[in-house]
């Protein structure tokens, strides 16, 4: 079986998990709405979101917005069930975005390191009327390419807002630098988030030109 076959039957299995997690719920009193309510054992839901973690880690990698997120919304869970709903939404959302070839195709892409192949790919996306993953190739790119300059400054590897602030405050960059870098990945993530009405093709095009300028200027 093929690795993209293999993540498929994975997310299908964590998929048919839920409603066994969900037929776990008991009802206690949820004092902030003055009555009973359906909570889920801690452990149920443990399980599967450790699943899930793992999962979302080798599909999207571990800086992703849908693993960040899931941990989130994992961490405020508290047993009920309207919160374990949240759980569940982020990991749809990632299944969804991967059977819809976003954003591991993407990753994929990046991680062969080939930028200038990255970049040109956004452009033909583009030109097709792709918008959406051309901003995600884009945003990814963004963040290997800051990844690198963190290695060759001997800078810690984090999540990119705090890798661009790092890198401008060792003087690799300056601040108007810095304040460009966030907007791109403002747009990547908008794309990724799926709020797609956010931001329009020409947003898109200035932020491949971008992009690929500052690749070209510092790595």
């Amino acid at each position: 079986m093929q690795l993209n076959q293999l993540i498929s039957q994975r997310f299908n299995e964590l998929e048919e998990k839920i409603e066994g997690v969900r037929q776990s719920r008991q009802f206690e009193l949820n004092m902030s709405v003055g009555h009973n309510a359906p909570i889920i054992p801690y452990a149920m839901v443990a399980g599967w979101a450790t699943n899930v973690q793992s999962l979302l880690h080798r599909t999207f990698g571990d800086g992703s917005i849908h693993l960040q997120e899931f941990r989130s919304v994992f961490a405020a869970f508290k047993r009920w069930e309207t919160e374990f709903d949240s759980c569940v939404a982020v990991f749809m959302a990632a299944k969804e975005d991967y059977e819809g070839g976003y954003l591991f195709n993407v990753i994929t892409l990046v991680k062969a390191e080939v930028l200038a192949d990255a970049i040109e790919q956004a452009r033909e996306l583009l030109k097709n009327g792709y918008k959406d993953p051309a901003a995600v190739l884009g945003r990814v790119s963004l963040e290997v390419s800051l990844k690198d300059l963190c290695t060759r400054n001997g800078i810690p590897i984090a999540k990119l807002d705090k890798m661009n602030a790092d890198i401008c405050k060792q003087g690799v960059y300056n601040m108007a630098k810095q304040k460009q870098i966030t907007a791109w990945a403002d747009l990547g993530n908008k794309a990724a988030h799926g709020d797609w009405s956010e931001y329009s093709d020409k947003d898109i095009v200035d932020m491949i030109n971008g992009i690929e300028r500052f690749i070209g200027d510092y790595l």
